[in-house]
């Protein structure tokens, strides 16, 4: 045990723009890592963004999930300029009201430094920083992106303070995961911005080992520093309710309920999800089935009437159940509310957009639901890797209709015929995810990083 820690906690700077009450994706393993860490004894400053740019610029928000963050984390919300976000004129500042296109000049300039709408806010994240390590030094930096401002953010920092990082690539900067493609150039400056970051990094973490091995072949001088830490599922925001009336899986007769979870995206075969329903109806055993769509529509305002049409609902009448196709969606449902909806459901069904390198989040959360999943996405996602060893998965490996339609009928009568012994199996394959489990190694590591004592040596050191 280093002298430097010597009876005080490792103190963590995470840099993470989307975290509660953000609803994106991927906040749900930011909030998790926060409050692992802090329960593993760290002290944890958050840099998040700004609650101005979540209501009022994207206006998505889960406010319920903000109660959720450990309460010994601190918040810290740096200022990010929403020059192109900002559409009402009457809003924008005398600047730019009076000189407008020197004001856009401006702020290409600084994309020129780096291309990332989110830049100001990286740098507001650096400055912050430095005042609140002047007064109490951060031991490492954990950064996670989107956006990759935060990776920056942390590259600077380190060259400043000398402080250790390790970034989080929850999702990936430089590859189109649904194209299956580089996403930028060549010649495109980020690819310089991604080079530079990862050779000061002390680790780069990702979700799966496809997206590291992609990142180990472009890098190849970086290669021994990526590590893979899976997403997981969080056991306080899953207590399945089967005690709640009605709620079990049902196993005698009534309507089969097939559930989707989840936010709703253009980039997910959604047509394919309706029209191998609707085949699956076709069956005796279906006919009365329903399919319920919990979750928002998109990640943004505005984004609601196009998927409600690819579901096949009329947003102009306020159709939100067609009872001839079984599709009903449900709303929204709050992380902390989510474990009744998973409770109410009897299969569940596993929409996923993109290609090899996608890992959904909330697959575990299905898997620790004890349920039968339908997989409706196209082959080869790195997301079979986590169902491989699920007993209760029903995979067509293909996006036929025809295909996932009989899928759905076989875990239809897999639901009806879930005995207890069968559902504790998917169970004990689901408990390898738990947040705990997976976030272990790398609390681990940026604790070793920050030449921190473990936490039973702090314990001893405090009696």
């Amino acid at each position: 045990m280093t002298s430097r820690h010597r009876g005080r906690q490792p103190r963590v700077l995470y840099l993470s723009f989307y975290f509660p009450p953000s609803r994106a994706s991927g906040v749900y393993r930011a909030r998790a890592t926060a409050n692992h860490l802090a329960a593993e004894g760290w002290d944890v400053t958050v840099m998040a963004a700004p609650l101005k740019f979540l209501h009022e610029a994207i206006g998505s928000v889960d406010e319920k999930l903000a109660e959720t963050v450990d309460e010994r984390i601190r918040i810290e919300r740096p200022r990010l300029n929403q020059f192109v976000w900002e559409r009402d004129v009457r809003r924008f500042s005398r600047f730019r009201q009076t000189m407008p296109v020197t004001a856009r000049y401006i702020y290409d300039l600084g994309q020129r430094i780096f291309p990332e709408h989110y830049a100001s806010w990286g740098w507001a994240c650096v400055r912050r920083a430095l005042r609140l390590h002047a007064r109490r030094p951060f031991d490492v930096v954990l950064a996670t992106g989107n956006p990759f401002a935060s990776f920056a953010a942390a590259w600077l920092f380190h060259r400043l303070a000398r402080v250790p990082y390790v970034v989080d690539y929850r999702d990936s900067w430089t590859l189109d995961l649904f194209a299956d493609e580089p996403a930028y150039e060549d010649d495109h400056p980020v690819w310089a911005w991604e080079r530079r970051v990862l050779r000061g990094a002390s680790r780069a973490v990702f979700v799966n080992d496809a997206l590291r091995g992609w990142h180990a072949e472009r890098y190849p001088e970086v290669a021994d520093r990526m590590r893979v830490v899976p997403n997981g599922w969080d056991p306080d925001l899953l207590t399945v309710l089967d005690d709640a009336p009605g709620a079990g899986p049902r196993t005698a007769a009534g309507p089969l309920r097939f559930s989707y979870l989840g936010t709703v995206t253009n980039n997910q075969p959604v047509e394919e999800l309706v029209e191998a329903f609707r085949l699956a109806r076709q069956h005796p055993d279906l006919d009365d089935a329903v399919l319920n769509v919990f979750g928002h529509l998109g990640f943004f305002k505005g984004s609601d009437v196009q998927l409600l049409e690819r579901l096949g609902l009329d947003p102009a009448a306020g159709q939100t159940d067609d009872p001839a196709s079984g599709v009903r969606y449900r709303g929204p449902v709050a992380k902390t509310d989510v474990a009744a909806a998973y409770a109410e459901s009897d299969v569940l069904v596993f929409l996923a957009g993109g290609a090899r390198y996608v890992t959904s989040g909330k697959i575990f959360e299905y898997m620790a639901s004890g349920r039968p999943i339908v997989s409706v996405h196209a082959p080869g996602i790195a997301a079979t890797e986590v169902l491989a060893g699920y007993p209760l998965w029903f995979n067509a490996d293909s996006l036929d209709p025809e295909q996932i339609a009989q899928t759905m009928i076989a875990a239809g009568k897999a639901a009806r015929d879930l005995t207890p012994e069968a559902r504790e199996a998917a169970i004990r394959h689901a408990s390898r995810y738990t947040r705990q489990r997976v976030l272990g190694p790398l609390e681990a590591e940026l604790r070793q990083l920050a030449g921190a004592a473990s936490r039973e040596e702090q314990e001893v050191v405090s009696a």
